[in-house]
């Protein structure tokens, strides 16, 4: 799932967070965890928690900021 697909789940600080920092290429974890709380924990994290964006995560994001 990706984040455009997420977007209407994601609560007003987390969008916030994403349009401020639109070259992000690794979430944070607390990022991460409210991302995948919207997803209904189905997103992929690596092993401290974190998400990767993908290349069309980062556009969208990139075209919200």
């Amino acid at each position: 799932m990706c984040i455009s697909e997420l977007w209407g789940r994601l609560d007003a600080t987390t969008q916030r967070w994403l349009t401020e920092n639109p070259g992000c290429l690794i979430l944070p974890r607390t990022v991460s965890a409210k991302v995948n709380i919207a997803a209904g924990g189905t997103i992929k994290r690596d092993g401290h928690g974190q998400i990767v964006l993908s290349k069309e995560d980062r556009d969208f994001i990139a075209a919200k900021a």
